[in-house]
């Protein structure tokens, strides 16, 4: 029995595994504009991002994530604005009467 759980969790940890993201190789290196992407830029492209996606499966031009960025910057804001499109944790939290 103790057997089949360790190898069921080695398959799930292999399988996660798979999903982690890879480097970014753009990151803190300006664009050909010579833009660099930080927090604010972030926040606005979290903010936009459902638009961005749905127009990201139309034109090949489009992509939903700013790769010339400043790092753990750009994706804090980006986060920050994802939540704050969705509402973040707070709604789930609130007690209805």
């Amino acid at each position: 029995m103790w057997k089949r759980n360790i190898y069921f969790i080695l398959l799930l940890l292999l399988l996660l595994s798979a999903c982690v993201a890879g480097p970014n190789t753009s990151s803190n290196i300006p664009s050909a504009n010579g833009d660099l992407a930080g927090f604010f830029m972030g926040l606005w492209h979290g903010i936009i991002a459902p638009v961005t996606f749905i127009l990201s499966l139309i034109f090949d031009k489009i992509s939903l994530y700013e790769v010339h960025n400043t790092g753990g910057w750009y994706d804090l804001g980006f986060v920050l604005g994802a939540g704050i499109l969705f509402g973040g944790g707070g709604r789930a939290s609130r007690k209805r009467s």
